[in-house]
């Protein structure tokens, strides 16, 4: 695998006249040094071999490029520092050592006590991310309990041959079986429409604790919060993945399977703030950005909005 650093995208508007309050995201974010104080460190995975796979449209191999483009600009709100860990590239068709790789720099970001920030890409990030959080955890207790909180208008639980960009929570929930580890795994966001009965079916048997996104409304917050409390509340680490079609096509119109309906920006983001504010999110992601479909860069600056949302709720522990 081609595990590459390039901080060209790190750039944009100088306020200098202003001060040192007036510092942007690029003036700030560092090449992640061995010895770096713990922070926020972005790891991507340049791949949508998943998603064709998957017979999705390509173009998110794209995505990691275009969030750090996209994240350049935000304003810097203090709180952790900031650090480009580079992007793992697959070789030709091998999205398997990719995943592999990007696992082992996921482990290693984690070992070194940051906040790990995945940068996709297809949702196959998910894979990878499992991969190292898995081995990291593994390693502070013998049997963790590993929450998975997925935002996102499909369930991924599909089974194939071979990884794809919806068949990751399935070999995670096949993996958990191999370590008699508990599948804890909540779905919020699903749409009926975009998921086979099969889907659903299997998620019953895995026990994933599903909200529609028909039933994520401003009206239905309260309900879904608490029921995300008391999931978070039964584990020991949290695994945060948002995968941008969840949001409505009119909000996030460039990834591969544009919402018909989804979810409103507002409640994504409170769902983020709780499960920030348990203090246990160890990895957070953004999947499926795909910038050849992305009008005005729209998708992702709501993509970078909610990093950036993420480094500072989370970066409170």
């Amino acid at each position: 695998m081609t595990h590459s650093l390039d901080m060209s995208p790190w750039q944009g508007r100088i306020d200098s006249q202003e001060g040192s309050l007036a510092r942007r995201w690029h003036e700030v974010v560092q090449p992640l040094a061995v010895d770096a104080a713990p922070g926020a460190a972005f790891l991507g995975l340049a791949s949508d071999l998943g998603v064709q796979r998957n017979q999705g449209r390509p173009g998110a191999a794209e995505g990691p490029l275009a969030l750090r483009r996209a994240l350049a600009n935000l304003p810097f709100r203090g709180g952790l520092p900031l650090y480009d860990a580079g992007t793992v590239i697959p070789e030709g068709e091998d999205l398997e050592g990719a995943q592999a790789d990007f696992g082992t720099g996921v482990h290693q970001l984690l070992e070194a006590g940051h906040l790990c920030l995945g940068l996709g890409g297809g949702h196959e990030i998910a894979w990878g991310s499992w991969q190292g959080l898995a081995a990291w955890a593994e390693a502070q207790q013998p049997l963790p309990r590993i929450g998975i909180l997925n935002l996102d208008a499909h369930f991924d639980l599909r089974q194939a041959d071979r990884a794809t960009s919806g068949t990751p929570f399935r070999q995670i929930a096949n993996d958990c079986a191999r370590r008699g580890w508990d599948f804890r795994y909540a779905a919020f966001g699903i749409s009926v429409y975009a998921n086979t009965e099969a889907l659903f079916q299997a998620a019953r048997d895995l026990q994933v604790l599903t909200r529609l996104d028909e039933d994520l409304g401003v009206a239905d917050l309260p309900g879904a919060l608490s029921d995300l409390a008391l999931f978070a509340g039964s584990v020991d680490h949290l695994y945060l993945t948002v995968c941008l079609d969840v949001l409505p096509a009119a909000v996030a119109p460039g990834v591969s399977a544009p919402a018909a309906r989804g979810v409103a920006l507002d409640v994504l983001e409170k769902l983020i703030d709780v499960a920030c504010a348990t203090g246990k999110v160890r990895h957070a992601e953004i999947a499926e950005l795909n910038p050849s479909l992305d009008e005005d860069g729209r998708t992702a600056k709501v993509a970078a909005r909610l990093i950036g949302r993420m480094v500072e709720r989370c970066g409170r522990r």
